[in-house]
């Protein structure tokens, strides 16, 4: 069985690779710019355009090209070249994560040796958005580009203004593409600025990794749940926005998978298979989906257990955060002289904000503790299942072993038995065939022999000397 899946997987991927015409071709630059020279450096870009290339190329890209920490001329060599590969694909993505800014009404990425002392040095040492459109327009279905670099500008506050008419927006301004089927999101819609967050990339990267690489899911409803996500995370102060327009046909950045012909996998598999795709994912929206897919049974349960993780995980984190404002707060009133009575209240309500906390981290350990402990019976348990299956084989393959064994040795008896009678009955018959044992007399004392019995009975009068020449008969 094992090796007739395997024939039949070759023979799929021989006629797979064998139709490239069925296959689209997609090519994808990421740029993360976080050492910049003439202001403090970022701390994400650099993570987040290493996560963002990594998804890519899980995704299924023909080409990632992730580069990082580039000034101005390797930026346009990096455009350049990537406009000559998308020349022949189908799909072009460029992600960049680093700083931007709008002057009069137009985009610009920032390189690394940007110093941007005068407001008009931003046409020699910065590159518009239109030249990045250039790179990616001969794609011939679907051209994106995202824009992670809505962050606050610090060029903007050291910039000389030599004409004070000249605009410098805050983040970036709105786009709106000229080439069909071409999309541009921003990490925050246009006239606001960006959040990096407190971890090692920003909320955008992470949601971006989360909902672009799912087979089969429209662009427009992928960057929808980014939103969401965002928002959640931002507590509504950072809502990513998309430009551009597509058709009416789902535009999935990752195909959805085909439907596999022939015999249907066994549902405990998939169901299994699902469970280790939702745990590998560990975000609240993988296990209800994981739920709304599979509400009863073992994995269910273990499902709801890590959702209770995740919950403890989140209600620490808002009692860290309660925590955290509540001694800011007692260090505005103690600084600004509050009277005692109110250090005393916000000294009352920081300790609550603390054993609250405290007390989200313990039931976040138990929770935690709870999930590994159930993760573990389910691994047991699927091993003492596989174990049982593979004693169970060895037993009937020995008790068939046996079964043709004893009929081999009964068979080889029955042939016997008739071998030994008839070697038997031949026997006999060659004893009753075999003749009387020669005489060991010679011819005188034969003849001697008879003479004697021939005088015995009176039928010769001869001596019985045992030559026949003289003899008389009696009368």
């Amino acid at each position: 069985m094992i090796a007739l899946r395997l024939i039949t997987f070759c023979a799929l991927a021989i006629w797979f690779g064998s139709a490239p015409a069925q296959a689209e071709k997609r090519v994808a630059l990421v740029i993360g710019n976080s050492a910049y020279k003439s202001v403090p450096k970022l701390a994400n870009p650099a993570s987040d355009a290493g996560l963002i290339g990594g998804m890519l190329r899980k995704a299924g890209f023909d080409t990632v090209d992730v580069r990082q920490d580039l000034n101005a001329s390797d930026m346009r060599k990096a455009l350049r070249e990537f406009g000559g590969r998308a020349r022949d694909a189908d799909v072009a993505v460029i992600y960049y994560a680093g700083h931007g800014m709008e002057v009069d009404g137009t985009n610009y990425l920032i390189p690394t040796d940007a110093a941007l002392e005068t407001d008009t040095d931003v046409y020699d040492e910065a590159l518009p958005i239109d030249r990045v459109l250039v790179s990616i327009e001969p794609a011939k279905q679907l051209r994106l580009i995202i824009l992670d670099a809505c962050r606050d500008n610090p060029f903007a506050k050291t910039m000389k203004r030599t004409v004070a008419s000249r605009a410098i927006g805050r983040g970036l301004a709105k786009v709106e593409p000229t080439s069909p089927n071409t999309m541009i999101a921003f990490a925050a819609k246009a006239g606001s600025t960006a959040s990096d967050g407190d971890a090692r990339n920003s909320p955008f990267a992470v949601a971006l990794a989360e909902h672009l690489p799912k087979p089969g899911l429209d662009l427009r409803k992928a960057f929808g749940f980014v939103r969401d996500d965002v928002l959640r995370s931002t507590a509504n102060k950072q809502e990513p926005f998309v430009y551009g327009s597509l058709g009416g046909d789902d535009v999935p950045l990752v195909p959805a998978r085909p439907v596999a012909a022939g015999p249907q996998a066994n549902p405990q598999s998939e169901l299994r298979r699902d469970y280790e795709l939702a745990l590998q994912l560990g975000t609240r929206d993988g296990w209800e989906a994981f739920l709304a897919q599979y509400p009863d049974g073992f994995y269910a349960n273990l499902a709801k257990g890590q959702l209770n993780k995740i919950a403890a995980e989140e209600t620490r984190a808002t009692a860290e955060q309660k925590a955290r404002t509540a001694e800011l707060e007692k260090a505005r009133l103690i600084a600004e002289r509050a009277q005692k009575a109110e250090q005393d209240k916000a000294a009352v309500a920081a300790r609550a904000a603390e054993e609250a906390r405290v007390a989200a981290e313990k039931q976040k350990q138990i929770e935690q503790a709870r999930a590994e402990a159930a993760e573990r019976q389910r691994k047991a348990a699927e091993a003492a299942a596989e174990k049982a299956l593979a004693e169970k084989q060895v037993a009937e393959k020995a008790k068939a072993e046996l079964a043709a064994r004893q009929a081999a040795e009964k068979a080889e008896q029955d042939a016997k038995l008739p071998t030994d009678r008839q070697v038997s009955e031949a026997e006999q018959k060659v004893a009753a065939l075999s003749p009387a044992p020669a005489s060991t007399l010679s011819t005188v004392d034969l003849t001697k022999s008879v003479h004697s019995e021939l005088r015995r009975v009176g039928c010769l009068s001869a001596p019985a000397d045992g030559d026949w020449t003289p003899i008389r008969s009696v009368r």
